[in-house]
């Protein structure tokens, strides 16, 4: 039952890191495309 408690404990690890990963990915892009949104009004 241990062994089985630590691996559920690693895979949330896991899977609360993937999360964070994927929102900051989706914070740079919604960065990169404003920079270009304003690139574009600018012109």
């Amino acid at each position: 039952m241990k062994p089985l408690c630590t691996w559920l404990m690693v895979l949330g690890l896991l899977v609360m890191t993937g999360c964070n990963t994927v929102r900051g990915v989706g914070q740079d892009l919604q960065k990169a495309g404003a920079t270009i949104e304003s690139a574009v009004k600018k012109n």
